[in-house]
């Protein structure tokens, strides 16, 4: 599904990325010194980051569970980042084993790893898109060559808008993201999660300032600019709100006495 000229793409250790800075911050391996070095700024200004990025990946798990008890087969996560157990398609497919999973991700090191880790069930299937998320016409049209776009489909943007930037000049996330909900049948999910200055206003600009000086552009959003994204959805029960507490299980509850986490998260169903 990657495609020939995407077989062994160029592995670039002179700048951080998103997806080797979130695996240091998650205890992996699968990271350079550049990467380090960013992710230990972050969280010298930000002590909430390795909360978060726990936080995060707990969420993904959750809301893909509960899409998949509402009968979704198919999923869709981009800007999956490096593997790190339980992946998606490993909870979807603990559900419902004949689930469809596509990853999408534009670090060749994520590429490497989903071709050597990503299996599925013999009853599903598990595949990989090395595309970035600017690039939805890419991304919808490999993931077509796997998933039916004419059935529900999960599509995952876990802790990934927050990458990228507002408006015509710039990515137009709302605009983007618009564009891969656009493409989903109704009954569809979109399950989101996105920094926030709203909770920890002063780390967050002291993160943000480290992001953009690596040349990482960092976007983080309030509560509205967040709820935007889910226009003309019907976001599931409890709504927007702060990533530990949408349906949170013991282990979440055991991890909010730590503190808070400076993420927003909701998923929405397309009518």
């Amino acid at each position: 599904m990657t495609g020939p000229e995407d077989a062994a793409p160029r592995i670039d250790t002179s700048r951080p990325h998103p997806a080797r800075v979130y695996d240091w911050w998650l205890g992996g391996k699968d990271n350079y010194p550049v990467d380090e070095e960013l992710a230990r700024k972050i969280l010298a200004a930000d002590g909430t980051v390795l909360r978060g990025a726990r936080a995060n990946r707990r969420f993904m798990q959750r809301a893909t569970r509960v899409a998949a008890e509402a009968g979704v087969r198919q999923f869709l996560d981009i800007g999956t980042g490096i593997p790190t157990e339980p992946n998606l398609h490993q909870v979807a497919q603990s559900v419902a084993p004949e689930s469809k999973v596509v990853y999408a991700d534009n670090d060749p090191i994520v590429l490497r790893h989903a071709q050597a880790l990503l299996r599925g069930t013999p009853e599903g299937t598990t595949d990989y898109v090395h595309a970035d998320a600017r690039d939805p016409e890419k991304i919808l049209g490999l993931a077509a060559e796997s998933l039916d776009f004419t059935r529900p489909i999960a599509l995952s943007l876990v802790a990934l808008t927050h990458y990228l930037s507002d408006g015509p000049d710039g990515d137009d996330v709302h605009g983007l993201v618009k564009t891969y909900v656009d493409a989903l049948a109704p009954g569809s999910y979109l399950i989101l999660s996105q920094v926030t200055p709203d909770l920890s206003p002063e780390a967050i600009a002291k993160a943000t300032e480290h992001f953009r000086r690596s040349g990482t552009p960092f976007f983080p959003r309030p509560l509205t600019e967040f709820h935007h994204f889910f226009d003309g959805l019907e976001l599931l029960g409890p709504g927007v709100i702060p990533v530990y507490g949408w349906r949170p299980e013991p282990e979440d509850v055991a991890a909010q006495a730590e503190g808070i986490v400076p993420v927003y998260a909701g998923v929405a169903r397309k009518p």
